[in-house]
């Protein structure tokens, strides 16, 4: 592993490798020991001590999940809202945040710090009156009581007020203010290619907050139209919970955020070293 830094090539040694591999592991066996425990029965993973590799039953166990819980509609929901959540958040924080870091407008402090403020107001708190407004709509168990009130959050707009701070210079702003170009212009055709690394790390940050919620979906929404987590609560019923079934569908759960990463993967990497080498 080596590095440059001030003309100068900075090799890792085997220390370094050593804390790479171990955090890696680490980091991975959650997610294996998740592959294993899905692929076993329930009485395998009750021995001591339990099996370290994967086992035969892997389509049975996803069989099980399909039949106990309706697994492919709860992927498809949780699809529609998290990816309507992750794009509407997206949109609405960079515009947000392009308008706090760079335009200037009369009260412009006090607005930033009273978003900012809001994060710290627990969500629990907003429950009830949320509850109330959505069953007067009529929109209890309909999707839309779940993808609404998250297309925008105070930590969106500020993580990409921070990122624009830094990373889109003034001097743009201002040559295409002399050519002429509206506030909408320059944020479409300058703003956005700018801020498109940051703009997958908020992506993925948001769209697995909305793939893993649990709380209000399950509010809101009941079993038979519901999401993925809302649908996991339905397996390994009975006197002794399945644990190898529940694994299965947490595994089913999981792919989906993994595709994301894997996808957004370039840009979020880009993102942070772009944050990191700014001074």
């Amino acid at each position: 592993m080596t590095a440059r830094r001030a003309g100068r090539t900075l090799h890792g040694g085997r220390v370094a490798y050593a804390i790479l591999v171990v955090a890696v592991l680490v980091s991975a066996f959650p997610f294996y020991w998740t592959v294993v425990a899905a692929s076993r029965s329930n009485a395998d993973l009750a021995k001591v001590p339990p099996s370290l590799l994967p086992g035969p039953n892997l389509m049975r166990n996803f069989e099980a999940v399909v039949e106990e819980a309706d697994i492919g509609k709860a992927l498809l929901n949780s699809l529609i809202v998290s990816g309507s959540i992750t794009v509407g958040t997206v949109l609405c924080c960079t515009l947000a945040g392009f308008a706090f870091a760079k335009l200037r407008f009369r009260g412009r402090g006090a607005l930033l710090a009273v978003t900012v403020g809001t994060m710290m107001i627990p969500p629990q708190l907003g429950v009830i009156p949320l509850f109330m407004l959505i069953a007067e709509l009529e929109w209890v168990n309909q999707l839309q009581s779940v993808i609404l009130p998250g297309l925008v959050s105070a930590f969106g707009v500020f993580f990409m007020r921070q990122f624009l701070v830094q990373a889109l210079p003034d001097e743009l702003i201002e040559a295409a203010r002399v050519d002429g170009a509206s506030s909408a212009r320059i944020f479409w055709s300058i703003v956005v290619p700018i801020a498109r690394p940051g703009m997958a790390v908020l992506g993925l940050l948001t769209f697995m907050a909305a793939w893993n919620d649990f709380f209000w979906p399950i509010i809101a929404l009941s079993s038979q139209n519901p999401t993925v987590q809302v649908a996991l609560r339905q397996l390994g019923g009975g006197y002794v919970n399945d644990q190898s079934v529940i694994m299965a569908g947490t595994l089913l759960g999981t792919l989906p955020v993994l595709l994301v990463f894997g996808l957004l993967g370039r840009q979020i990497v880009g993102g942070i070293m772009q944050g990191a080498v700014k001074g």
